[in-house]
């Protein structure tokens, strides 16, 4: 999922609190591997709880600790890893406890470990009968070991992202190929073993440690395909299951990345259009297309002139404007920086939406890395860059904006060496009880397509439709009636009625669009929800 890793970066850096670089490869090997260790399933010891480092984790009261598990789990008396949890735990009488709630906020790569947090955000207090687990994945945030390859990858002047000269397509293929370098280098054994069916045993290890019979879980994003592997190859595991913003599991991960080219592109075409309906506040015309016109003139203008002080190139621009194909909370924030630099030629604005999106220095590629060391070995990639090219201008030609960039954020797995599976699981839920599904309409990130495959794979599943929005892994962000649905759920496992057809079988408003006042746009205030920002997909 293109760029959910950079919207996702700056709260994995706060969830882990540092997230040092250890080298893959000092995973612990405190037991050793025997010739027959495959015959016998691994049992992960308790979880010893204590005190957490992360400032929201604290005030919230939660418990942190490390579950330990295999790097391989077909030799689970080998090298040994460590994954970092934390527990909110249940505050209603014993009699109402439901279960724990594994929390995974997307990626792959993202930190979740904060979002036990979320426990609070769902109404009428349904979160409260679950013990809430959050966690960093193997090789995420405060897991150890974690993966980072090359802390300033992602760096102020990049080649453009667009090839249109082979100097610049030749750049990039060497940008992304040594980044693969890098990641082997850094990665050693651990890139061998970061599936999604990788990270479906560990949460199987962390249900283990926390001696449950089944899970409950809620997934965002690249959470609904581990939450899609997790109830297939485990459906007597699966109680209650939320997959918000479904990864359609016939295009994993090639053709997602292309889907999504076309779906940011509609979806800038709709936030262009709500800048223009907001003329009075950020003057820069009523006509949407003129809008979008202007994007790519400033675009076009900085491939020569790099503003704020050389560190704002047409990369950076794209960049700053991903998010707001993403979802609405954010919108206010962009179009104020974008008014900022086409009327007084002032890109601090933008600058500073880049560079809070984008850490740098040691660590600072760990949500990418992992992304990439994730779905670059969970399916086979093309590795002719024929294939690659042809499939990329072909789309580029009617879907410009998000094209280019994601193609080169993707384009390490054409050299990836980690072990890759020969094709992604089959996902089937034919066994699964009823779980819920969440998506709007015109989701980019996982388009809508999805949530109704993934709907007709699992034939208990309801999927509640956020009709006619944009934003991506949007439920508890506020919107009654997918809140409720969610908590109605959660609190006695009841669900909308089923509709006949490839449908939506509930429909509610969607995360609503800002309405800007000209105070909020010259002050630059946030508008991300609490919700939104704790989460931070």
């Amino acid at each position: 999922m293109k760029r959910l890793i950079t919207v996702v970066a700056a709260a994995a850096l706060t969830a882990s609190a540092a997230i040092a670089s250890v080298p893959a490869q000092a995973a612990s090997s405190s037991a050793t591997p025997t010739a027959d260790s495959s015959a016998s399933p691994y049992v992960p010891p308790p979880i010893h709880w204590g005190a957490c480092s992360d400032p929201t984790l604290v005030r919230y009261g939660a418990q942190c600790g490390m579950v330990t598990v295999p790097l391989d789990y077909e030799h689970p008396h080998g090298a040994l890893i460590h994954l970092a949890v934390s527990r909110l735990r249940h505050t209603t009488p014993q009699s109402a406890y439901q279960g724990v709630m594994l929390v995974n906020p997307g990626g792959p790569g993202g930190s979740g470990l904060v979002l036990s947090v979320l426990q609070g955000f769902v109404p009428h207090n349904a979160g409260k009968a679950y013990d809430w687990i959050g966690f960093d994945p193997r090789g995420v945030g405060s897991s150890r070991p974690a993966l980072s390859c090359d802390g300033s990858y992602t760096s102020y002047d990049r080649p453009y992202y667009v090839p249109v000269t082979h100097g610049l397509e030749s750049a990039w293929l060497t940008r992304t190929k040594n980044y693969a370098k890098a990641c082997t280098r850094a990665g050693g054994a651990l890139l061998d073993h970061m599936k999604t069916t990788d990270n479906v045993a560990d949460m199987e290890s962390i249900r283990m440690a926390l001696g449950q019979k089944e899970i409950n879980f809620y997934g965002f994003s690249y959470g609904t395909y581990l939450g899609q592997v997790y109830a297939t190859l485990h459906p007597d595991r699966v109680r209650r299951f939320v997959l918000d913003s479904n990864v359609d599991p016939r295009r994993v991960w090639y053709q997602a990345n292309l889907d999504q080219d076309y779906a940011f592109d509609r979806n800038m075409g709709i936030y262009f259009d709500w800048v223009a309906k907001h003329d009075a506040v950020y003057g820069l015309g009523n006509d949407g297309q003129a809008v979008e016109r202007t994007y790519y003139r400033i675009q076009n203008y900085l491939r020569a002139h790099p503003q704020a002080g050389g560190t704002i190139g047409p990369d950076e621009w794209n960049d700053v404007f991903v998010s707001a194909g993403y979802y609405v909370y954010g919108w206010t924030d962009i179009a104020t920086a974008f008014s900022a630099a086409v009327k007084h030629g002032d890109y601090r604005g933008i600058k500073a939406l880049w560079d809070n999106a984008n850490p740098q220095g040691p660590g600072a590629d760990n949500g990418y890395a992992v992304y990439l060391a994730t779905q670059c070995t969970d399916a086979p990639w093309p590795h002719s860059w024929e294939v690659w090219r042809r499939d990329n201008w072909r789309v580029y030609d009617k879907a410009p904006f998000l094209t280019w960039s994601n193609a080169w954020f993707n384009a390490p797995c054409r050299t990836w060496t980690g072990d890759t599976a020969d094709k992604p699981v089959t996902v089937s839920g034919r066994q699964v009880p009823p779980i819920l599904l969440i998506d709007e309409t015109y989701d980019a990130a996982t388009p809508y397509a999805g949530s109704l495959e993934v709907r007709s794979r699992f034939p208990r599943s309801v999927l509640v439709e956020g009709v006619g929005g944009t934003t991506h892994a949007g439920s508890l962000s506020g919107v009654a009636c997918t809140d409720n649905t969610v908590a109605a759920y959660l609190a006695t496992g009841s669900l909308p009625e089923r509709r006949p057809g490839r449908r939506s079988d509930r429909q509610c408003d969607p995360v609503p669009q800002p309405n800007p006042s000209a105070a909020a746009a010259t002050a630059g205030s946030g508008t991300s929800s609490t919700r939104a920002a704790l989460s931070a997909r």
